[in-house]
């Protein structure tokens, strides 16, 4: 169980925490590779082939999810594409109870993402969670991604979190490793990212299963 007595701010990830991964996965994987292989005239199997590529370069960079980078290098409008698939976007179970329930126990929720600020826009608009968040931080507003320590070091001026009174729940473990050297004193690993694939866990940090088990039974 946590303390939430003894906590006054929660960080939560946004795709594959608090948001099914399975959209992300096919819009990359397979959406986008789809359409870039019928504008270049390609099988789908060489354009995937050769977008996964591209992908797997960007890893734990700004532009893993730069939403106009890939615009730019694909030649394919990636915000209109999302835009026509938000429908497909889903939250996990027992995501609206718990941040209603932080809501109620006055503790500050924050989303810190990686994800662009327009992709952040589209989704919280479809799946109308943005009321519930205090504060929005995209790594693209701090110059680095959430898998460097110096993202959490800036993240804590900007926000003023205290890191020992806050808790933060992620399903990338590399994430969490760079929360942890950092000193945030909670962190839960968020298991089942995607509802479509083996389910993830961590060898390392506490497993959330559904977010309905972090609410105290009264």
């Amino acid at each position: 169980m946590i303390p939430w007595d003894e906590i006054d701010f929660a960080l939560l990830d946004m795709d594959g925490t608090l948001l099914d991964r399975h959209f992300d996965d096919y819009f990359w994987e397979e959406y986008v590779p789809k359409t870039y292989a019928e504008l270049n005239n390609l099988s789908y199997e060489k354009a995937k082939k050769k977008l996964l590529a591209m992908y797997k370069k960007e890893e734990q960079t700004l532009n893993w999810t730069d939403v106009l980078y890939w615009t730019d290098r694909l030649g394919l409008d990636i915000v209109a594409l999302k835009e026509g698939l938000r429908k497909q976007v889903r939250v996990h179970p027992g995501v609206e109870p718990f941040l209603l329930f932080l809501r109620d126990e006055n503790i500050k929720v924050i989303l810190v993402t990686n994800a662009h600020p327009r992709t952040v826009q589209i989704k919280l608009e479809q799946t109308l969670l943005l009321p519930y968040f205090d504060t929005i931080l995209t790594s693209k507003e701090i110059g680095m991604p959430k898998e460097e320590v110096g993202f959490w070091r800036d993240a804590e001026k900007v926000l003023q979190f205290d890191r020992a009174r806050s808790i933060l729940v992620d399903d990338n473990e590399n994430v969490l490793l760079a929360a942890h050297t950092y000193g945030i004193k909670h962190l839960l690993h968020k298991n089942g990212a995607s509802s479509h694939y083996a389910e993830e866990s961590s060898d390392i940090f506490p497993p959330l299963k559904n977010f309905i088990d972090l609410i105290p039974k009264k």
